[in-house]
């Protein structure tokens, strides 16, 4: 995190201390603009803490929504709604949008202030400048990746805001085409620029491994989506084995992967941190807990323990825990299926993101893993499978650590593309439950029209893919158009 370090985080041009002596005025003796802060490795270090920062911002909810929101993950509980059943139940509409873009853009604005400043100054290595560059370039692809999955075409910005002139800050959006050959350049540009194939210690920082998953994800979505076919899927294959290649592996305890005092774990590739000390904002997970319900049997508070958060606004459905076998120790560190003293059901709070309890209070400081190993896993399946190439080993690598002792019972056998995406998707599901991952699966795999109980029967409305852009932001935007279909 940043201490004591001044940096800039977004578009504007710092200034302005002015003064009069003896009646005199006298030129500025502080002007603190990007061109004169970025001098040295310490100020650039410093703007690529801050980028990290500024994505905790939209990684605490907005990226959760766009991802996983709108999915068949989702429904209401017992403590309201806050709104968010707009995403579960798919009402979004122009004054009721979802998520804005204006945090994403805000992090892409840091990425390029430190891609247009850092080749210029002198670093103690040329590896340390690279490897600070090839984090920028990854952080750009990665957040142009989450807007033009969301949205579609956007608008393309590769130079900084440091000043307003509505000639450079106005912009209409680019095609999607043209959004994915920046991601592209981007990643190839960030991958010949990594010195090594390094994770840092604290798993929060972009690295060669995770750029290589992001490539990977990236190619199977033009694979799928964009006409990119075979060769596309072998390009993603490659970079997944890669990244598998790396310094990481499997935890035997699936929980352990998302404890709070495990955050570096050697499953991770690249995370969002959240930390107590840090005074990180509550995440996502805070809207998935309970708050204030009395009466819970002995047994129950003791796995409950402290409530906290915002209350159980949003849980996970029925139809989806049920897939969860009871052998399978993905169930209880997913969620847990809360009982009053009477037996009556009350909810199923998520386990997987209950985070910390400090000074006897709750706190939601569970990472937002971007990339972890057993995605990965599943991802190598999916370019396998796309290929025509037998993908159990990466699906039975991942489930015998989730059976253990009963795997036998569950091995997974070849069978036809149709059968091992069905497959593939569905261990995707039970992996990654509440990750951020779902919705994204659902357009790759194009199921979502036939799994999200909201858009069941309309498959003609293919806009509803991507989400409404708002009038908030086109209020702003004046030369953004809206997405057809949410006019």
């Amino acid at each position: 995190m940043i201490k004591n370090k001044f940096f800039l985080s977004a578009a504007v041009v710092f200034v302005l201390i002015t003064g009069c002596k003896k009646g005199i005025e006298t030129d500025p003796v502080s002007i603190i603009t990007s061109a004169t802060f970025f001098k040295t490795q310490d100020d650039v270090a410093g703007a690529l803490r801050g980028m990290y920062f500024q994505l905790r911002i939209p990684a605490s909810s907005d990226l959760y929504f766009m991802s996983e929101g709108r999915s068949d993950i989702l429904r209401g509980a017992a403590a309201g709604t806050l709104g968010f059943d707009r995403y579960y139940n798919n009402t979004l509409n122009v004054t009721n949008p979802g998520p804005n873009w204006l945090s994403l853009y805000t992090v892409i604005n840091t990425a390029n202030l430190i891609l247009k400043y850092a080749p210029g100054i002198s670093f103690t290595s040329e590896n340390v400048k690279n490897n600070i560059l090839a984090q920028a370039y990854t952080m750009r692809a990665f957040v142009y990746f989450s807007l033009v999955r969301t949205w579609g075409g956007v608008p393309i910005r590769t130079e900084p805001t440091e000043k307003y002139d509505p000639a450079t800050i106005q912009v209409p959006r680019s095609s999607a085409e043209d959004v994915f050959k920046l991601i592209r350049q981007d990643l190839d540009q960030a991958l010949s620029l990594y010195p090594d194939n390094a994770i840092d210690g604290t798993r929060s920082y972009w690295n060669k491994p995770a750029a290589n998953a992001l490539k990977g994800e990236v190619f199977l979505w033009t694979g799928k989506l964009m006409n990119g076919g075979e060769a596309d899927f072998t390009t993603a294959l490659a970079a997944l084995n890669d990244a598998k290649g790396a310094d990481v592996q499997l935890l035997p305890d699936y929980a352990d992967i998302f404890s709070y005092t495990n955050k570096n774990n050697k499953e991770i590739l690249m995370s969002v941190r959240f930390q107590l000390l840090d005074q990180a904002p509550n995440n996502y997970y805070t809207n998935m807990y309970i708050i204030n319900f009395g009466g819970l049997p002995p047994a129950v508070q003791a796995v409950v323990g402290v409530q906290g958060g915002n209350g159980s606004v949003m849980q996970i459905r029925d139809e989806i825990r049920s897939q969860f076998t009871d052998d399978d120790q993905r169930r209880d560190a997913t969620f847990y299926e809360v009982y009053d003293k009477d037996n009556k059901y009350y909810a199923a709070i998520t386990t997987k993101g209950n985070g910390v309890v400090d000074g006897g209070a709750r706190s939601f400081y569970t990472d937002v893993i971007l990339y972890r190993l057993a995605d990965v896993l599943l991802l190598i399946a999916e370019a396998k499978n796309a290929l025509g190439q037998d993908p159990s080993p990466e699906i039975n690598s991942v489930r015998q650590r989730a059976y253990g002792t009963n795997y036998p019972l569950h091995i997974f056998v070849n069978g036809s593309k149709e059968s091992n995406d069905a497959a593939i998707l569905k261990e995707r599901l039970l992996e990654l439950c509440t990750e951020g991952k779902r919705w994204w699966d659902l357009v790759r795999f194009d199921q979502a029209f036939n799994m999200v109980p909201t858009l069941k029967g309309k498959e003609a409305d293919h806009y509803l893919l991507l989400f409404p852009i708002g009038q908030t932001i086109r209020s702003l935007e004046p030369l953004v158009t809206e997405n057809p279909g949410w006019e």
